[in-house]
């Protein structure tokens, strides 16, 4: 029984970090529905770096509403990648080949993303997670890369992860992390234009496209447009994950003494 006791113990003392999910067609065994899905490679990076990994589909009612309950009790949001945000939502008219609306993950996310900065929640926004980063901010995106950088160097092949070289800027968050520069993952098509809020670009392709941003002040909120979960124990996520525990602790601290 102690034994069981201590184990449990330092469980449930692990940072909760919750992780938005898609909302797809799946099919298993027999069954072919709608289902809430991840790419394990998300959670399973979450975990190696030493937190709980918690799934949260989108909501279908009161999206801010069910947003601020579904992050009380945890540590961190990490805002996964996935399909194109609607144009409206960034107040754009829809492009030639941005993919169709998904507006329940639009607006679970602008939620989330909303309440989590707030909260002052340490926040890692990963590919399409930084581009809903940005828009929560107010800022805007480009919607098709190969008419802007003219290569496709961002997302060369369909269906699996391309490499390209990233620098980042001195000072910065990420580059305390992860060095002058770095090869990164790289699956996507759109990427930010114009910034939101204080958000402040840390990162480059070669071709000037932004691929981190930060903002500033003691929260922790870094996004990237790269795919670091498809690496093996990327440094990046301990950098979160230990922003998380941070911001555990501070919160239980602040929550004794009132």
């Amino acid at each position: 029984m102690p034994t069981d006791c201590r184990t449990y113990h330092s469980v449930v003392q692990l940072p909760r970090i919750g992780l938005t999910t898609y909302r797809e067609r799946a099919s298993w065994g027999v069954w072919d529905v709608p289902a809430d899905l991840l790419p394990a490679s998300y959670s399973d990076a979450i975990q190696a770096a030493g937190a709980v990994a918690l799934l949260l589909p989108p909501a279908s009612h009161d999206p801010i509403a069910t947003a601020e309950s579904a992050l009380d009790g945890l540590h961190g949001l990490l805002l996964a990648g996935g399909a194109d945000l609607d144009p409206s939502r960034y107040g754009a008219s829809r492009g030639p080949d941005t993919g169709p609306a998904r507006p329940d993950r639009d607006a679970w996310e602008l939620a989330l993303a909303r309440v989590a900065l707030h909260r002052g929640l340490p926040l890692l926004a990963i590919c399409r997670g930084m581009q809903v980063l940005n828009v929560a901010l107010g800022g805007t995106l480009l919607q098709h890369l190969p008419d802007i950088a003219g290569s496709d160097t961002h997302r060369p092949v369909v269906g699996a992860h391309g490499r390209h070289r990233v620098r980042f800027a001195q000072g910065s968050r990420i580059g305390a992390i992860l060095g002058a520069s770095a090869e990164v993952a790289t699956y996507h098509h759109q990427a930010l234009d114009s910034l939101g809020g204080e958000l402040t670009p840390t990162a480059w392709a070669d071709d000037r496209i932004v691929e981190a941003t930060e903002l500033p002040g003691a929260a922790w909120v870094v996004g990237v447009q790269w795919h670091p979960e498809v690496h093996d124990r990327d440094p990046l996520f301990r950098a979160f994950v230990d922003a998380c525990a941070v911001w555990r602790g501070a919160t239980s601290t602040a929550e004794i003494r009132s």
